[in-house]
């Protein structure tokens, strides 16, 4: 754990048992307080990481004003400021005093208020302020919820994603250009990549094609673990089902054979060689730029990026992949489907969670769906040959508060044809059709995490990241993989995996 994480978690806990933070407005009575722009509306601070592009909206925009007219709740979003690590930057924050009165928790933040006493119980408090929450989410998924924590409590809302989210992306353009097709078996991809590599698809006359990219640290790469029957979610591994037993996917032989493979591509440059460098932003860029021909990404969330490769490139189409078969291995999109922490309230914040709840509540609201898809005409979407067409973000535009994570197959086909353009949808739903064929639930879907009390290092996956980045670039020979092993049970590898068996076996009775 680093200084910096050490001293977050040290001022959280003592922030907890102390009780401090303002909370209800942070005005450290725990008193709500009442909105000067918005007559009879109370305010509610709400904190969300990666907001995306856009300016914070104040009292008088009109997302926030149209959103205290129907609860009569004034929402302030909070935010990490640019360059901040999310995680670090939330436990600090709260254990600074500045507690929000709902919070999107990052990095296990949760399990450290759950275990100090410092989140609210919401068992009652949901069906009460927030039915339509209450309701929407399966048993199973609260089920979950509860294994979280020692007295089988409710203490947030869970994330429920009922189709996959992530996808290995092609571009079937590039496909075509190089006169080949979709590859059926891992041998097929490789050819393939050599020729994007060499064929100049991207027709600049220049060999500056990225067959296929990652980010620093081997995040959002999952594409080349799945081959493998890896269960990753954006570069780090996860818990599923290997050699009848529940194990982490980082110490397994299929992680070896899948670090042999992208240790491969790394040396005949099939995998960009600056992807252990690659910013979120860099990498992005490169994708928008017409370089990188197959990725891992959200079809959901493609438009944006399409929309700047057709700038460069008229002809673009991206599908997604179907996993390439590896001899041997029984290659899956990894999904997650129910459990992850969405919302909770800290217990200082007590007093105003009823309007918290209220708040969480619109947007799960099926009256309010259209509004809570599009926002305030003119300053999110605009009408365009009788349609709304949403616009793309901005540095200077406000952005619109979402809180609703809960999706089916039928919301997002709903979600693509209201938010796409006509000519991209089917191309987005097609996404989709491969990816679910491919998709399987990792048995860790949900998992607590508790399970990591005391094992910070297990729970970062920096031992991973570590001998993945050596052994891919060369510096490490692919034996190193045993001292990892070595290590990470050594670190507490083999007392964790207890706790998550114990917790698998507990959901799986339920």
């Amino acid at each position: 754990m680093t200084t910096w994480r050490k001293w977050g978690v040290l001022l959280l806990t003592m922030a907890v048992l102390g009780g401090c933070g303002g909370g209800a407005g942070g005005n450290g009575s725990g008193e709500p307080q009442t909105s000067a722009e918005n007559p009879g509306a109370v305010k509610v601070k709400v904190f969300k990481s990666h907001t995306g592009i856009g300016t914070i909206p104040d009292p008088s925009d009109a997302h926030v004003k149209y959103i205290a007219e129907k609860t009569g709740v004034e929402y302030e979003l909070m935010t990490t400021p640019p360059g901040s690590e999310p995680a670090e930057y939330l436990n600090v924050m709260i254990a600074s005093g500045e507690l929000p009165d709902i919070l999107r928790p990052i990095g296990g933040v949760e399990q450290t208020l759950i275990q100090q006493g410092g989140a609210l119980p919401l068992d009652d408090l949901l069906p009460k302020y927030a039915p339509n929450v209450w309701n929407s989410i399966p048993e199973e998924a609260w089920n979950i919820v509860r294994s979280a924590s020692e007295d089988g409590k409710i203490y947030y809302v869970p994330k429920v994603f009922l189709v996959p989210e992530r996808a290995p992306l092609i571009r079937k353009d590039w496909i075509d250009k190089v006169g080949m097709k979709m590859p059926e078996t891992v041998e097929d991809y490789v050819e393939l990549l050599k020729a994007f590599r060499d064929k100049d698809p991207n027709g600049n006359g220049k060999q500056d094609e990225l067959p296929t990219s990652g980010r620093e640290f081997g995040r959002w790469m999952d594409h080349l673990f799945a081959i493998y029957g890896v269960a990753m979610w954006e570069g780090y591994p996860e818990w599923d089902i290997y050699d009848g037993k529940i194990q982490y996917a980082g110490v397994t032989e299929n992680m070896r054979e899948a670090i042999k493979f992208i240790r491969m591509l790394y040396e005949e440059k099939l995998l960009d060689n600056e992807t252990f460098l690659n910013k979120g932003e860099v990498w992005q860029a490169k994708i928008n730029n017409n370089l990188v021909g197959s990725w891992y990404h959200l079809p959901a969330n493609v438009r944006d990026r399409y929309n700047a490769i057709l700038t460069q490139a008229p002809d673009a189409y991206i599908e997604a992949m179907p996993i390439p078969k590896a001899k041997g291995f029984d290659g899956f999109v990894t999904q997650k489907s129910m459990g992850e922490p969405e919302w909770m309230i800290p217990a200082v914040a007590e007093q105003n969670a009823p309007n918290a709840l209220k708040l969480l509540d619109f947007f799960y609201d099926p009256a309010n769906e259209e509004f809570v898809r599009y926002g305030i005409e003119g300053q999110h979407y605009v009408v365009k040959d009788g349609e709304k067409v949403i616009l793309p973000p901005a540095d200077d535009r406000p952005l619109a508060l979402g809180m609703k994570n809960f999706t089916t197959a039928e919301d997002m086909d709903k979600r693509i044809d209201e938010t796409f353009p006509k000519e991209q949808r089917q191309m987005v739903k097609d996404m989709f059709v491969v990816s679910t064929a491919d998709a399987r639930r990792i048995a860790g879907d949900g998992l607590p995490a508790a399970v990591y009390e005391g094992y910070p290092d297990i729970q970062s996956h920096k031992l991973f990241q570590e001998y993945l980045t050596k052994t891919v670039i060369g510096e490490l020979s692919i034996e190193a993989f045993d001292e990892y092993v070595a290590k990470w049970k050594a670190s507490g590898g083999d007392q964790v995996t207890e706790r998550v068996q114990a917790w698998y076996d507990k959901v799986k009775n339920k």
